[in-house]
Formats: C-alpha cells, sequence, structure tokens
C-alpha cells in the first residue's frame, strides 16, 4: 500500500510506472535512474534460477542468503511443454506476418517479425539449457550480458527489414532455415516426434 511513498524517500521521483493494484513499483528519479521494486511474503520466495545472481544487501534473519545458496543448486532444462509451445508461438507470428503483409498492416507485420527473432533467441537459449527470458523481454539478448553467441547475435541482426512488403516476406523466408535446425535438435532433446512433413506443411502455406 506504501509502496510509491517508500519509493519517494530515496529522491525525487519524476513519474510512476505501475498500477496501484499490482505487487510492484517502477519509479523514474531525476537522476535519470530507474528502480523496480517487486514485493513478496516469505511463503513467495521459493529457490528460483533467477535468485543464483542476486545481490543481498539486507537480509537480518538470513533468510534470502538461503534461498539463494539453495537456489545455486538448480539447473534449467527445457520441458516439452515449453518446446512445443514454443514452435506453437513461432509458427502463429509466421503465418500472421503474412496475413499482415496481405491486409497492410505493415506494422503489425514488423511486430510478428520481431516476435520470429525472439522465438529464436529462446530457442538458442533453451538448446544451451539456459533460463530463457519471458517472451518479449528483450532484456540481456544483446550487449555484455548476453549469453548468445556472436554468429546468433548476427544473424538476429541481418533478420531486419523496413517496411517494404517483400522485404519483410523476404527476412521470414532467411529465418526458416535456422528455426529447422533449431527446431529439430529441441524435439531431440525434450524426446517429442519432429514432424518434419508437419512442420513443412504449415511452413509451406507462407512460403
Amino acid at each position: 500500500m506504501n509502496k510509491k511513498q517508500r519509493a519517494r524517500n530515496w529522491g525525487r521521483v519524476l513519474f510512476f510506472e505501475d498500477l496501484p493494484w499490482t505487487s510492484f513499483s517502477i519509479a523514474h528519479f531525476d537522476t535519470f535512474i530507474k528502480v523496480d521494486t517487486f514485493y513478496y511474503t516469505t511463503k513467495d520466495i521459493q529457490p528460483s534460477i533467477w535468485l543464483q545472481n542476486i545481490k543481498v544487501v539486507h537480509d537480518p534473519a538470513g533468510f534470502v542468503n538461503e534461498v539463494k545458496q539453495q537456489s545455486l543448486n538448480l539447473s534449467y532444462f527445457p520441458s516439452v511443454q515449453e518446446v512445443e509451445l514454443w514452435r506453437a508461438n513461432f509458427f502463429a507470428n509466421f503465418h500472421e506476418a503474412y496475413r499482415r503483409i496481405m491486409r497492410e498492416e505493415i506494422y503489425y507485420a514488423l511486430h510478428c517479425l520481431d516476435n520470429l527473432r525472439m522465438s529464436m533467441a529462446i530457442a538458442w537459449y533453451m538448446k544451451s539449457e539456459i533460463q530463457p527470458n519471458t517472451f518479449g523481454d528483450w532484456a540481456k539478448i544483446e550487449g555484455k550480458r548476453s549469453e548468445l553467441k556472436d554468429w546468433q547475435l548476427s544473424l538476429l541482426a541481418q533478420w531486419h527489414s523496413s517496411r517494404d512488403p517483400n522485404e519483410i516476406l523476404n527476412v521470414i523466408k532467411e529465418i526458416v532455415p535456422e528455426f529447422k535446425k533449431v527446431h529439430k535438435y529441441l524435439c531431440e532433446k525434450v524426446e517429442i516426434e519432429e514432424q518434419p512433413q508437419w512442420v513443412e506443411e504449415i511452413l509451406k502455406m507462407v512460403l
């Protein structure tokens, strides 16, 4: 209830980026610093891969440090459900990009292309057994904190398009070979059927 007041104790807040009923607050200060503050009850704090690299600043009872230590024993491996949801999401954006081009909704088509790039980044993370970001979160995909290899970052940069419909379609087609390769690998990794003929049927509706 006092999340906004607490942030005001840390400096002059220019504006808040949150909703009254959420359990987090995002304060933007006049120093150009942004502070994301999340509020949890102790029962909500469970060992997680996301807690492996946190810096604990104040923990009088040692509770958070204990959870962090437990988190260090965790590792990530993609599940069958994650892989199936990932490829369904890729297929959906692949088709939707084409629909939006045909409807001359270019901003929407470019948004779908961006989602295809995000899908590929997520696939590469799963392949390397690294916990991927939530879909749509581009944090740490680029820059010094990126877990991607140089060739992967290079491909993401190449899969860029102007508003020209033909160029968008060509870029979408360029993504397909890498999608097929990583899709095959992930299917084998989680032991699900690749179904290459089914994949071709879906992709050829656009190609």
